[in-house]
């Protein structure tokens, strides 16, 4: 057996369970053995439902305990992304929102998007020995994704407002002469004592002025949960923009606006009204 069928056979015994073990004839061990039960925690038939029918429902149930051990496994067998996929799986599959009040599995969790969308949905029943935890997850998740949308967004939202200030490919009628010549005297070529472009300033066309108020409006409800997190971001992040007037407004059946919080993304969230 080549090394690419054995690892064939591997993948299709994690995909199979307990079982596909007598019908393939392949056994695991070690840490194998430690992956296919992380998955069989979280995937393996146990029982029958309704008419006969295979029930999947996992083995975790709704243990603090053994659920915070399941993440920590998971979290050593797995790459990050393989890790989200879990946790999501585990709280449509089993249920296991309620959990996440718990500050053991809030420590214990890989933060993102979704989990801190439902995080925001349950914040309301959250007990207060939790709601520290609760804070410090969402701003981790917030931090990161700060930190890899401000510099491209900012740059974008610049970029455009000087355009609209500055026009590089102007047409004979539109040369700023003044600032063109001073650009260029670094050009001036002696022999024939004149200063030769080599780049045109014109001046800003105002069909080409960009917007320098933006107003934006999120629909808060439930099935627009992770949507809120991104809008609340990009906008803290335009907030930040001196040159923009940026406000957030929020809604469901009510209109909230949520501007005079947009210095901390993380009081944003916090203050609408997810569910």
């Amino acid at each position: 057996m080549t090394i690419s069928e054995q690892e064939r056979q591997r993948r299709w015994r994690f995909i199979l369970g307990d079982g596909g073990a007598e019908s393939l004839g392949f056994a695991l061990s070690g840490r194998d053995a430690q992956i296919d039960a992380a998955l069989g925690a979280l995937y393996e038939t146990r029982g029958e439902g309704e008419e006969g029918a295979p029930e999947r429902r996992g083995g975790l149930e709704a243990s603090a305990p053994r659920v915070a051990r399941w993440l920590g496994d998971i979290r050593e067998f797995f790459p990050t992304s393989v890790v989200r996929l879990l946790q999501q799986d585990a709280m449509a599959r089993l249920n296991l929102r309620q959990l996440l009040l718990e500050p053991e599995i809030l420590q214990s969790v890989t933060a993102d998007v979704h989990l801190v969308a439902t995080l925001m949905s349950l914040r309301n029943l959250a007990p207060s020995r939790a709601k520290a935890t609760m804070r410090q997850v969402v701003q981790q998740v917030v931090d990161e994704l700060m930190h890899r949308l401000t510099q491209p967004l900012e740059q974008a939202v610049r970029g455009s407002l000087n355009r609209a200030l500055r026009n590089n490919r102007p047409r004979p009628h539109e040369i700023n002469w003044e600032r063109t010549i001073r650009a260029n005297l670094k050009h001036y070529q002696p022999a024939y004592k004149t200063v030769i472009a080599e780049h045109l300033i014109g001046y800003g066309r105002q069909q080409r002025q960009a917007v320098k108020e933006i107003v934006l409006c999120v629909d808060q409800s439930g099935s627009m949960a992770t949507s809120v997190v991104y809008a609340s971001i990009f906008a803290a992040v335009l907030a930040a923009i001196p040159a923009l007037k940026t406000q957030l407004v929020v809604f469901d059946t009510a209109v909230v606006d949520l501007t005079d919080l947009l210095a901390d993304p993380v009081d944003v969230l916090f203050a609408t009204q997810l569910g």
